[in-house]
């Protein structure tokens, strides 16, 4: 690829010459860019593909300038580009000696580097400009192995991760139009919120998708989306050949989402061994398309040989390509908890005895549990509310943890050491 290429591709994608189009401002993932950015570490962004890290690095650049930073100050490069087709390190030395060649930076730049993991050898180039301090440096990836392997051993201590997951409840209100920003908000909006949380489950929040009015289209980019997880972020990055068994065993999951699985029980419906299954499993992990949750158990041999517990990265996701059942509500809210949870960077378990009593969340706080969260869709059924009530007063007493939280639909209370709270009061507060 020569100069001119390389250049006319950065202006296309850069704010030099003209504005970029970078959509809603993501206001509490800007402000951790920027606390990050303030220590000169690298910074890490990760998450899944549409998740909108590339958005996010633009509004990002889009903050730097309005801050009074010259526009020839920051370059940005998107390794998703098709025009670059075959992304090297060569490539990329390349491409940092037309930008300072042609731009001339004044100061020290802000670089972003965008799906950075598709050019082999990236971390060197990134470790050099970092040992030289030449550059501020931002970098992003669909993988979270972009934080491990060779990028571990050449910058261990030198990178700060942020990870960007689709939009929360809140983001997904202002999306829609919706602001709550009071408690006076809640109370008198509480009617159009809940209208939202069901469009909010149902629809998911990857970005695009929630702007997009029809439901089909909704439905066909989220398809969309998920072959392209496989295709390449599974199956091109490691080489997998049995795709067909592969995408069985993600539409597996994605149909059972918030429920145990066990790898052993997984491989006669899906026809490979366990430790396949084990493998593929890893691979929808590292994707981000898949969360997988052991059981607490403070001996590591029981945690691992005990069953783990399935999550999505998002509900609209798992509505467009998974089966559908019955207590599907339950799952779903169950999911977007756990997102939630993930979001506000907690450490997550779930709990369960001997005797088949469960406890959906045990948030740990160094070596001890320090909250137990109990989801369920409806508590009008006595049998239902009693048998949540048991199983959260057992793994209290188990845990030693003073009070337990049931989020549901719509109840509000306080009742022996549990609060009641409803689930989008939950998410909003």
């Amino acid at each position: 690829m020569n100069r001119n290429q390389i250049l006319e591709i950065l202006i296309d994608w850069n704010f030099w010459k003209k504005d970029q189009e970078t959509g809603l401002p993501r206001e509490t993932y800007l402000k951790e860019i920027k606390r990050l950015s303030q220590t000169n570490e690298v910074v890490t962004v990760t998450g899944s593909r549409r998740s909108g890290k590339s958005t996010l690095m633009l509004q990002y650049i889009k903050n730097l300038i309005k801050g009074g930073l010259c526009k020839e100050d920051t370059l940005y490069v998107n390794f998703e580009d098709p025009r670059f087709s075959e992304p090297t390190l060569q490539l990329l030395l390349d491409i940092y000696d037309v930008y300072k060649e042609q731009l001339k930076p004044q100061k020290k730049p802000y670089i972003f580097l965008d799906e950075v993991q598709k050019v082999k050898g990236w971390e060197k180039f990134v470790n050099s400009l970092y040992e030289r301090k030449e550059a501020h440096l931002i970098v992003s990836g669909s993988a979270s192995e972009l934080l491990s392997a060779e990028f571990g051993s050449v910058l261990t201590g030198r990178h700060l991760d942020l990870e960007v997951f689709p939009l929360s409840f809140k983001e997904f209100l202002v999306f829609k139009g919706l602001n709550v920003e009071s408690e006076m908000d809640m109370v008198a909006k509480r009617t159009e919120i809940k209208h939202h949380l069901t469009r909010y489950l149902e629809e998911g929040g990857f970005p695009k998708t929630v702007l997009i009015e029809n439901t089909e289209d909704k439905k066909t980019l989220l398809k969309t989306y998920f072959n392209d997880i496989i295709s390449r972020d599974v199956v091109k990055r490691y080489k997998v050949k049995e795709i067909e068994k592969l995408e069985k065993l993600a539409v597996y999951y994605l149909s059972n989402t918030s429920t145990l699985h066990s790898f052993n029980s997984i491989q006669k419906f899906i026809g490979l061994s366990s430790s396949t299954i084990e493998r593929f499993s890893h691979y929808l992990s590292n994707a981000y398309m898949l969360f997988f949750v052991q059981k607490f158990a403070y001996s590591l041999k029981e945690q691992s040989k005990s069953p783990k517990k399935v999550y999505c990265i998002d509900t609209g996701l798992k509505n467009a390509v998974g089966f559908r059942f019955r207590e599907e509500l339950g799952r779903l809210i169950e999911n977007v908890v756990f997102l939630e949870l993930m979001r506000k960077g907690k450490t997550v378990y779930y709990w369960r005895d001997r005797y088949g009593y469960e406890v959906d969340f045990v948030i740990k706080k160094g070596l001890k549990p320090s909250q137990l969260i109990q989801v369920c869709w409806d508590l009008e059924k006595s049998d239902t509310k009693n048998r949540e009530i048991r199983a959260l007063l057992r793994a209290k007493k188990s845990l030693k943890v003073d009070k337990g939280l049931i989020i549901s639909w719509d109840c509000e209370k306080e009742e022996d050491d549990i609060t009641y709270i409803p689930l989008w009061k939950w998410l909003i507060l």
